[in-house]
């Protein structure tokens, strides 16, 4: 904890890279422009937005009603997140411009004493800050100020930040237990990690510590949700989910929790928030509650894609080992969500633990929330699908068998674009000044500088579908630091050298990380192989929905069934664990896939209308079974699609 642990800014990190160069420039030239013409209702056939219109409306720039959810303002806010990344690495006039026009949009928006909410402005001016359990004033207010501040850095321009430092300052008056003031927090957190973002820009402590009251004033008694029930004299006839403190991490206070409840996307946003209070204030209380929720939610309650909320009720955890796949929730958002709490937990200890979990949720739960063209998004992501169970069963009307085009409440689609806008920020993080770590392989250049001196490393990756690597230094004169590689938890027999001679992985492995500590010369070449092979994964015996199955991974990828490949009734199709896999690098199909074929059987519809028969063993013939990534599933015509195989 009493590192000084900074990722390298977004500025001086480049990705150039065979796999994710398709999604960033997608992101630049297809969904941040497709998602702005959904924030301004001009997508035919899409679900209605209205977010900027609702903004312009509290503005005085236009006549109306405020339209759609409550937190609608975080959809824009998010979407201006995402192109600020976007500029920080490619500067594009026009998109800046844009973004322009809507931090005016804002600026009008905003009320002379700094507080912005469409909202609360247009339909209900009367009642802010009175219902903070529902009505998602401070999520709003948090996704602005994430959208300042990565705004600001990527273009310096101020008003931007003056705008959500007025609306943070109003916050810091409002909120707290003195005389008058509000000793109230969020009921969707997003506003503890935001005040972070900004604390960082402006390096005003009274924003950490606004932080840390949301956080140490959660699950307090009295709860702070009842009373402000009572005072709005609210009547309940039946108990929704949010009538549970747990559905908002309330139950307790935050001290206390050592398993993940309620909402998902709210629990991971909450534990990201407190990580980094954690960090900067050296709590170490706060680090073992994250460590334990962390241990709770990987070892018991996530999804082997790295997919989070098992139930759709409450879009929350339920508990240990309940992971359905049919009717799974896996929320887009609640991935994205662990991949920041992960991160953030980076901060907090070296631990490749943290980063493996944040290759899996990027390359499966979250990839998996957008289409190849960028213009469809899922919500939810099952690990198996029956087409019309979707259609007619209501326990699974959440699941959909095609991406959509957007939704009414729509904050996947800017979320998924805010995170792979900002992967480069996530590659590389330097630890006191001294080591600089690798979490991510994912190819580019990179330039900071250690102990005063520049260093570049341009790093050139075959991931995810092949497992080598190689990293050049460049530096002005000889630097004595320590380089540290991730070795992937799905690696086997990893191999290093360094200017062709091998590296002794195990003197130098620590916390899942191998460090070379040397004095570094220019041009110095680090090749790194992790061989890729076909796994076989089977569930701890405790989660009931995969007994008797299996599950393929190959790298950091999850690979599924789809009927396009393998016709329909997957459920029918048994795999044989010890065939012949093979893998195979498909180039039309899908932006260059590579799929795996393996050995099975499929059992014969062939019982006419009987529907039970006693003392029978089914008929099957051999098949050859085709997989797919996960992420790439839905990208061609409807079908089913499975993760879990029987095996034979």
């Amino acid at each position: 904890m009493h590192r000084q642990v900074e990722p390298i800014p977004l500025q001086q990190v480049k990705i150039s890279d065979p796999f994710w160069n398709h999604y960033l420039e997608l992101i630049r030239k297809e969904v941040l422009p497709y998602q702005w013409r959904a924030l301004n209702d001009l997508i035919p056939d899409a679900a209605k937005s209205h977010a900027i219109a609702n903004l312009q409306i509290a503005g005085g720039q236009a006549e109306g009603e405020f339209h759609g959810f409550v937190f609608q303002d975080s959809d824009v806010y998010k979407w201006l997140e995402a192109v600020g990344y976007s500029l920080a690495t490619h500067p594009d006039p026009g998109l800046e411009a844009l973004a322009d026009q809507v931090v005016e949009i804002i600026a009008k928006a905003q009320q002379p004493d700094g507080y912005i909410n469409s909202y609360f402005t247009i339909a209900k001016p009367q009642e802010r800050w009175t219902n903070l359990r529902d009505c998602h004033e401070l999520y709003c207010a948090g996704h602005f100020f994430e959208a300042a501040a990565a705004y600001y850095q990527a273009t310096g321009k101020a008003k931007v930040l003056e705008i959500a430092c007025k609306f943070a300052d109003y916050l810091v008056e409002v909120f707290g237990t003195n005389p008058g003031q509000i000793p109230g927090y969020p009921g969707h957190e997003e506003v503890e990690l935001a005040l972070i973002k900004l604390y960082q820009v402006t390096n005003d402590e009274r924003y950490l510590k606004l932080s840390k009251f949301f956080i140490d004033q959660r699950g307090q008694e009295p709860h702070y949700f009842a009373v402000e029930a009572e005072k709005r004299g609210e009547i309940r006839r039946h108990a929704p989910p949010w009538s549970d403190h747990s559905y908002h991490q309330a139950h307790k206070p935050v001290r206390e929790h050592t398993s993940a409840e309620g909402h998902a996307v709210r629990a991971m946003y909450l534990y990201a928030g407190v990580a980094d209070i954690a960090y900067y204030t050296q709590d170490r209380e706060l680090l073992e509650t994250c460590l334990k929720v962390w241990d709770n939610i990987t070892r018991r309650r996530m999804y082997i894609t790295g997919g989070i909320g098992s139930s759709a009720h409450a879009e929350a955890f339920s508990f240990d080992y309940d992971l359905p796949n049919e009717r799974a929730y896996n929320e887009t958002c609640a991935s994205i969500g662990l991949f920041f709490f992960a991160h953030r937990m980076l901060k907090l200890a070296q631990d490749s633990k943290f980063a493996d979990v944040m290759e899996l949720a990027l390359y499966n739960g979250a990839l998996s929330g957008i289409s190849l063209d960028g213009k469809r998004f899922f919500y939810v992501n099952p690990l198996e699908v029956w087409p019309e169970a979707c259609e007619k069963r209501n326990d699974h009307r959440h699941v959909k068998p095609t991406r959509q085009p957007w939704f009414g409440c729509a904050c996947c689609p800017p979320n998924i674009a805010r995170l792979l806008a900002s992967l480069a920020g996530y590659i590389y993080t330097k630890v006191d000044d001294s080591e600089l770590f690798t979490h991510l392989y994912i190819g580019g250049t990179a330039e900071l500088t250690l102990k005063g001196q520049r260093l570049a490393i341009t790093q050139e990756s075959g991931f995810p579908w092949d497992g080598t690597v190689k990293l050049i230094l460049n530096t002005a004169s000889d630097l004595d630091f320590t380089l540290a590689l991730r070795i992937p938890a799905w690696c086997q027999n990893p191999s290093i050298t360094v200017n062709g001679e091998p590296i002794d992985i195990k003197s130098g492995f620590e916390h899942g990380y191998v460090k070379i500590q040397r004095t570094w010369s220019n041009n110095d070449r680090v090749e790194l192989e992790f061989p890729m092979q076909v796994a076989l994964i089977t569930a701890n015996p405790k989660v009931r929905a995969n007994r008797g199955k299996v599950a393929l991974t190959r790298g950091p990828l999850v690979y599924c069934l789809e009927e396009a490949d393998n016709g329909d009734n997957l459920h029918n199709l048994i795999i044989n664990p010890d065939g012949r896999f093979e893998v195979k690098y498909k180039q039309p199909l899908m932006n260059k896939i590579t799929i795996i074929t393996a050995e099975g059987r499929r059992e014969l519809d062939n019982w006419g209308d009987v529907l039970y028969k006693a003392n029978t063993e089914p008929d099957t013939e051999p098949v050859t079974l085709t997989f797919i990534p996960y992420y790439s599933w839905a990208n061609r015509e409807t079908g089913e699609m499975l993760v879990w195989v029987r095996k034979q």
